[in-house]
């Protein structure tokens, strides 16, 4: 019996969290416009609209250069410029390419690496909106040093007549809350997280 209720107990609890979790998410979006930052950085994912949404934010001032993480090894600059519409000249001389990165915490060490090259402190992240608690959390963990603006983009399941109602949006907001679950209790509870990199002797 102790153990049952100990389960119901769990239960209870994630159940909550993952409302609290989805209800946060939802509030995410439409986006205010962020205040210009050094850099912008857009992670890829199943849709181009995160990196049309970076691309944009370049165009309107709002950093001096944009990151792609997470590029196919595939892709080449041309088609991905094509594909997102870019102005050419923008894209050569202020996007840059990253193709290291398989998943959210290979984002944020390759967006870390990146900003530090460039010696940027403010950086706007763009991503999907239930993608964004955890991105965040990663990058922070990351590049603890800067300060992180978030542009989150709306994804379309989870806003149609809400994210329980389709199989296809509930898989997505539990298992991005189990995700970001699992990241929360390695940053705050067991430290194992991305180690920033040590200070550059003067």
């Amino acid at each position: 019996m102790r153990t049952l209720a100990a389960l119901f107990v769990v239960l209870l609890v994630w159940s909550t969290g993952l409302l609290a979790f989805a209800a946060r998410v939802d509030r995410l979006t439409p986006a205010d416009d962020p205040a210009p930052a050094d850099g912008v950085v857009a992670l890829t994912g199943g849709s181009g609209e995160r990196i049309s949404a970076g691309v944009r934010l370049l165009e309107e001032n709002r950093g001096r250069r944009l990151l792609i993480s997470g590029v196919g090894q595939h892709v080449t600059r041309s088609q991905l410029q094509i594909v997102v519409g870019a102005a050419k000249p923008l894209f050569d001389c202020c996007v840059d390419l990253g193709f290291r990165a398989a998943n959210t915490l290979g984002n944020a060490r390759e967006t870390a690496a990146w900003a530090r090259a460039h010696g940027f402190r403010t950086l706007i992240l763009v991503t999907a909106d239930y993608h964004m608690p955890r991105a965040r959390l990663e990058l922070h963990a990351a590049l603890p040093e800067a300060t992180i603006e978030t542009y989150p983009v709306a994804t379309n399941e989870l806003k149609t007549g809400g994210w329980w109602k389709t199989q296809l949006g509930a898989q997505r907001m539990t298992i991005e809350y189990s995700k970001y679950l699992a990241v929360l209790v390695r940053e705050t509870l067991l430290g194992l997280g991305p180690q920033p990199a040590p200070p550059r002797q003067g």
